[in-house]
């Protein structure tokens, strides 16, 4: 409204036609559900129905009768249109379409007549030629868009080419943009606020974007105006800076805090900058005064400060200033003291050097000891040392420290013992491959060609290989010892069954029965086939036949003592029985003293049966009072040939 100057969404009143005027009061609305299909509700009475209700049919019946009439006047309209162009060709003002529409309108309202129409029609032409000169002709720009993003494009170029800000809100970008023919470039009022929403998001990050590039710029400037600005010092404060500074545009666009932290980085940077120009200078000035010291050739690092002084304040230059000249004497004394300790060290460096070169050399000649075949795991020091001390390389590592060459050649000589395991299987798999076995009567000259044909025997050596034939030919000889006690303990068991079936023989062997005699009996019995040698056999027969005649002889003696102890068992008894019959008219007393006599004598009687016990088990008999059985005789003449025939 140009007058009120307000805006509104909705078609105001005098606006609209009869027929919209007549529907606005319809209390039935029509709308579209979200699939499009449209609805009817009812404002009053909250109905909501998918048929169009009869109250609404009936007032779209009448509107369509009255836009007949408008059609009439549209048409009229049209032929005035015509011949007006005709007759003046020109572009008809806003203005005048718009009392052409207020027109029509009221001549709707008032329904008028065709003639009437005609009349008003004329005098807004007559009025467009009055007014033709005065007012300048309107050319509106004609857009196209293909595409409904090239549209939204053209809707946010229309927005950011009239200014309006990202905080504007739409009735506000209303009045900026409505009067421009992109406004309709979007059909829909969402898609355009759609659209004014995207482009104030948009808006909104360049603006912040500008915002932030404009405060760092801001804030760089600040820094670099307190850093290279004459007065500022690192022990100017702020309070101080501000005064100076404070009315300064520089100054008042940063916000206090961040001033505050630029300040103190400011004045970090002034504090670290007039540092290293206090260095520079100080560098410079001992530089200088370092030449002169360096010119005077007899300053060394043993030159103290009082011999140096009278040098130094014969040089106008430092001559006020001793302390100064002191700090750069104690500087230049120390350097040159420096510089002596790296000399020593160096010298230390190479002489360490040199010896450990001499060592790598002897540990060289050691190898090619080895590769000759003249040092190996079983060389002695005192066997080597002749030709050890006769090349130069033993003479250059006399004398120098760590380890000597009799510590080198134990450390050599115990490198090649360590390998000997690792060497000794594969000798053992070269000897495997060549199928040799070494026996007790295998030599070594034998053993190391065999050894040597193979190439894997050329990192070998040869104390080890000596160590290992030693070691394989132990072996060899501890197999043949076994066997010869295996084929002795076999000999063993067939001289006792040998011996077995000549103890068993039935009729037993006579003690003078000879070889010859009775050989043909046994000549079916296995025991006398395992014995081949003839020989062997006249010997076991004479040494079976030389026992049985000591076990004769000691079976003859026992039976004699057996007789013999009987006898004297006898007369005892006799002598007792007679020794009673004395002490019964004896008095209690005497009787007392010949029974402790008896008991003496009993006792003295145990101590002797226990020794001639002792001495029957020992020699495998055990000889009790009684009498003995033949058939116990013949028992214990069987245990004995057994316990002689033992091996």
């Amino acid at each position: 409204n140009t007058e009120t100057k307000q805006s509104t969404w909705e078609k105001p009143d005098e606006l609209k036609s009869p027929a919209e005027q007549m529907l606005s009061k319809c209390p039935w609305k029509e709308y579209k559900s979200d699939t499009g299909k449209p609805y009817y509700y009812n404002s009053q009475t909250k109905e909501s129905r998918w048929t169009k209700p009869k109250e609404l049919e009936d007032l779209e019946g009448q509107c369509s009768e009255s836009s007949v009439t408008v059609a009439a006047v549209a048409e009229t309209e049209a032929t005035m249109a015509t011949v007006a162009t005709e007759e003046q060709p020109s572009h008809v003002p806003a203005q005048v379409a718009e009392v052409s529409s207020d027109v029509t309108v009221n001549s709707t309202e008032e329904a008028p007549s065709l003639y009437n129409l005609v009349l008003l029609y004329i005098c807004l032409f007559c009025s467009n030629d009055v007014s033709k000169e005065e007012r300048p002709e309107l050319v509106k720009k004609v857009y196209k868009w293909n595409t409904k993003e090239e549209a939204k494009q053209a809707f946010k170029e229309l927005l950011k080419e009239k200014g309006v800000s990202s905080n504007a809100s739409w009735e506000q970008a209303m009045k900026l943009i409505i009067n421009d023919p992109r406004y309709s470039a979007l059909p829909k009022l969402s898609e355009k606020k759609q659209a004014f929403n995207a482009y104030k998001v948009q808006t909104e990050k360049e603006e912040k974007e500008e915002a932030r590039i404009k405060y760092k710029e801001s804030k760089e400037t600040f820094q670099r105006f307190l850093e290279n600005h004459e007065k500022m010092t690192s022990t100017t404060r702020y309070k101080k800076a501000e005064q100076m500074f404070g009315d300064q545009e520089v100054w008042s666009c940063v916000p206090e805090r961040d001033r505050l932290e630029i300040y103190e980085d400011v004045l970090f940077y002034l504090a670290k900058k007039e540092k290293e120009q206090a260095k520079q200078l100080r560098k410079r000035n001992w530089e200088a005064l370092k030449n002169i010291l360096d010119n005077m050739a007899n300053v060394t690092y043993r030159t103290t400060w009082s011999e140096a002084q009278q040098y130094l304040l014969d040089n106008p230059t430092f001559a006020e200033d001793e302390e100064k000249m002191l700090c750069c004497f104690e500087e230049h004394i120390r350097a040159l003291e420096k510089e002596e300790e790296e000399e020593k060290q160096k010298t230390l460096l190479r002489e360490r050097r040199r010896q450990r070169k001499n060592r790598e050399a002897f540990q060289k000649f050691l190898d090619e000891l080895h590769d000759h075949g003249q040092l190996h795991s079983m060389s002695a020091w005192m066997e080597m040392y002749p030709t050890v001390s006769a090349d130069i390389r033993f003479n250059n590592m006399l004398g120098q420290p760590g380890s000597t060459p009799l510590d080198l050649f134990k450390f050599y000589v115990e490198d090649l013992k360590a390998r000997y395991h690792d060497e000794k299987r594969i000798i053992k798999d070269i000897l495997k491959d060549k199928g040799l076995l070494v026996e007790i009567n295998t030599g070594f000259e034998e053993f190391g060609s065999v050894i040597s044909s193979d190439k894997r025997a050329t990192t070998l050596d040869a104390g080890n290989i000596k160590l290992a034939f030693n070691s394989l030919l132990e072996k060899a000889e501890a197999r043949e010892r076994e066997r010869e006690k295996e084929e002795a303990r076999k000999m063993k068991r067939k001289e006792a069954a040998f011996k077995s079936m000549l103890k068993q023989a039935t009729p037993p062997l006579e003690p003078e029965a000879t070889w010859e005699g009775a050989r043909e009996r046994f000549l079916k019995e296995p025991a006398f086939e395992d014995i081949t040698l003839e020989s062997e056999r006249k010997r076991i027969f004479k040494d079976f036949m030389h026992v049985l005649e000591v076990f004769s002889c000691l079976l003859l003696n026992c039976v004699l003592c057996v007789c013999s102890r009987k006898g004297s068992e006898s007369e005892e008894d006799e002598y007792h029985s007679k020794k009673k019959k004395r002490s019964v008219s004896k008095s209690p007393s005497e009787h007392s003293s010949s029974g402790e006599s008896e008991r003496s004598y009993k006792k003295s009687k145990k101590h002797k049966k226990k020794g001639k016990k002792r001495r029957h088990k020992s020699g495998g008999w055990d000889t009790s009072g009684s009498e003995l059985s033949e058939g116990e005789l013949e028992k214990r003449r069987r245990t004995l040939l057994e316990q002689l025939d033992a091996p």
